[in-house]
């Protein structure tokens, strides 16, 4: 009888990334062993590894995942402006009469820095360092205001733009197309970057809804947890409102609106926010004078606009006056927008924000990138093992049949959440278990919602939820590692929560695609 090497493999890997080894060297590792050993064993044919080169060029060529560093570098540049800092001033004031009302202001600020910045450690560290405070000095409860911070900082991974659903997106898209291949399929359907973006707002938005809730009958019930503000500072103006809101909100119209509406691919409206953030950073790091960056901004709108109706081809042999004239000021726009750009730059070398921006973007791209590259690695020997069909034959006997098989995989994501980082899970998990689910009827952009809150909770769920890490190295002294986690506790039954409705509540996920796409 032979060993299961496909099952030992797995098992091999869970064990070397809980033991500490890097996820990347580990998965190319185990995947080189384990292809050695089934070869010696006659359960692994060598020929399968000249796939391999084929699907690293798929990998580098994929243009979807252009966009990932574009998005990281947009939420680092935010992050590095202290864009949440007038945020949350201003929010505060606005709800600090009301009883949560703090509480509340996070979680609004959260959702705002999720749909401009798509980074959990910075949401989670600047509101840690600025509302966490805020909150205990006025009386929450450290466990209460610590749950806050946490969640509030996760939405960035729900809340489009965000890693995870690019991530998401080409990995349901690969399986989609697989189900198909193996229904007989042919000419085949995709899922886009943007059918997943439009598809996590509502459910994005919905989680907002049921933390507020929360928080207003936890208030409700137990009001010195979450009590009003002791010292009412003066409501903000309208201006103040408007300064604070209005700019990340410009952000994620032009980034998302671009994406939904069809305007843009996805590595283009990642550029469009990277050079956004730029000006909302140069705004900021310059003080009051913020022409140059409105009129920035300004000429890069108009450019495409001026793109849009009438595209420029000044190259061909009939150009009139008419399209000189606006090939002119086209011009003259690029220059305004070039302008804004480099003094934009200039001051962040000069605060010493342009390297950090750099490094950190290069870093996190690194360590994504690597990590689906040497998982394609791993799925390839796995697959080659039998893997695959082993992981078909559990689901299809899961008792229940599809609903049954759905449960048993989103268990088993929830439960690697506590120990495995979303991009390992995406990479590794679901191009072995989605075909299977999608096969069996399952709709592929819903199946990718509930997935995505699922892969959300991980930054929770302790040992090893990111955010407790985060918000731990940002905490005051008096709130203990013990106090941050009873604190999540709540959180991550209402992330549960909020997956239970999206089950029995489809449309939420499904029906802003088929509007707009």
């Amino acid at each position: 009888m032979s060993l299961p090497l496909d099952l030992l493999m797995f098992a091999g890997l869970i064990v070397a990334i809980l033991i500490g080894y890097p996820v990347s060297f580990t998965l190319a590792g185990v995947a080189t062993i384990f292809a050695l050993l089934g070869w010696a064993t006659g359960q692994f044919d060598m020929s399968l590894l000249g796939a391999l080169g084929q699907r690293v060029f798929g990998l580098l060529t994929n243009d979807v995942l252009i966009a990932i560093p574009l998005f990281v570098f947009m939420g680092v540049v935010l992050e590095k402006s202290r864009i949440a800092e007038e945020l949350l001033e201003t929010m505060g004031r606005l709800f600090g009469g009301l009883r949560g009302g703090l509480g509340i202001s996070v979680v609004l600020v959260g959702a705002l820095l999720a749909a401009s910045t798509g980074i959990v450690g910075a949401t989670v560290v600047a509101m840690g360092l600025i509302a966490l405070p805020t909150m205990l000095r006025n009386g929450y409860d450290p466990k209460l205001a610590s749950g806050i911070v946490c969640t509030s900082g996760t939405l960035g991974q729900i809340i489009p733009p965000s890693t995870l659903l690019i991530i998401l997106s080409d990995v349901m898209s690969n399986a989609y197309q697989q189900a198909q291949f193996e229904q007989g399929k042919f000419t085949v359907e995709t899922i886009s970057v943007g059918q997943v973006f439009a598809a996590a707002l509502l459910p994005g938005l919905m989680l907002v809804g049921v933390y507020i809730v929360y928080l207003l009958v936890k208030a409700w019930v137990n009001p010195a947890a979450a009590p009003a503000l002791k010292e009412l500072a003066e409501a903000p103006s309208r201006a103040e409102i408007a300064r604070a809101v209005l700019p990340p909100i410009f952000l994620i119209v032009a980034v998302l609106g671009s994406i939904l509406g069809g305007i843009a691919t996805p590595g283009e409206a990642a550029s469009v926010g990277a050079v956004g953030a730029l000006l909302l950073a140069g705004a900021k790091m310059n003080g009051r004078s913020t022409k140059v960056f409105i009129a920035g901004a300004a000429a890069l709108g108009l450019l495409a606009v001026v793109a849009g109706i009438s595209p420029i081809r000044l190259q061909r042999g009939d150009a009139g006056l008419g399209s000189w004239v606006l090939g002119a000021f086209a011009t003259l726009l690029v220059l305004i927008a070039f302008y804004a750009v480099a003094k934009a730059l200039r001051q962040a070398a000069a605060k010493d924000i342009l390297k950090p921006v750099m490094t950190s973007t290069m870093t996190v791209t690194a360590m994504i990138f690597a990590t689906i590259l040497t998982a394609s690695v791993f799925s390839l020997v796995f697959r080659g093992l039998g893997g695959d069909h082993r992981i078909e034959d559990i689901l299809s006997a899961m008792p229940g049949g599809p609903q049954g098989a759905l449960l048993f995989v989103m268990a088993l994501i929830f439960v690697l959440g506590f120990f495995l980082d979303f991009v390992e899970i995406s990479v590794i998990v679901l191009p072995l278990v989605a075909p299977v689910l999608i096969l069996m009827g399952h709709d592929p952009v819903w199946l990718s919602m509930l997935i995505a809150i699922n892969l959300q909770t991980s930054f929770l769920t302790p040992p090893f939820g990111f955010s407790l890490f985060y918000l731990r190295g940002a905490a005051p002294e008096e709130v203990t590692t013990g106090m941050i986690y009873r604190g999540v506790m709540p959180f991550i039954v209402l992330q549960v929560v909020g997956m239970i409705l999206l089950w029995f509540l489809p449309q939420v996920a499904t029906t802003l695609p088929k509007l707009l796409y």
